[in-house]
């Protein structure tokens, strides 16, 4: 069984089936992976990923990279595009990945599945390298600054709190 066919077993078993967006978030992380030199058997603290949508391609991003949002290595950022970040912090390497082929979901899984699988790389996926800055309060970690609201009482972390003083 190669990469592709174990991590999109590993993936459908985590979402709870296969569809489009398993599929094609399985070959973008792998192949982003790959591009950073980034073994997806071995666990990776010092990545991060970024989705651009909130559906189902971002599980793949989460069971084949570790990244998640309670370990604020996953970052969600609402553009409703089918596109996905990595970032190495090791070397300050990134890259954005996106899907050059539209999918209309005309075949039955099984079909799309094989279709997709043998799509090369190079002519199913763009990866582009990009240049991040990240926040110090957006890192993984313990939060930097902690402050209570002033109306509710309720913690505010990560620097997200507004002196309105």
């Amino acid at each position: 069984m190669d990469d592709y066919e174990f991590f999109l077993n590993k993936v459908t078993d985590f979402h709870g089936h296969a569809c489009t967006g398993i599929v094609l978030g399985t070959r973008m992380t792998l192949a982003a992976m790959r591009y950073l030199e980034l073994d997806p058997h071995q666990k990776h603290r010092n990545i991060i990923a970024f989705t651009e949508v909130d559906r189902c391609m971002t599980d793949a991003v989460m069971v084949i990279t570790g990244c998640s949002l309670g370990r604020r290595s996953l970052k969600f950022v609402d553009y409703g595009k089918f596109a996905m970040t990595l970032l190495n912090q090791e070397n300050d390497t990134a890259v954005r990945t996106t899907i050059k082929e539209n999918f209309s979901g005309q075949q039955n899984m099984e079909e799309t599945k094989k279709i997709i699988a043998a799509i090369p790389d190079e002519r199913l996926i763009a990866l582009q390298n990009v240049q991040l800055s990240i926040s110090k309060y957006d890192l993984p970690g313990f939060p930097l600054k902690t402050a209570l609201c002033s109306f509710c009482n309720e913690q505010i972390m990560d620097g997200r709190d507004i002196d309105r003083n």
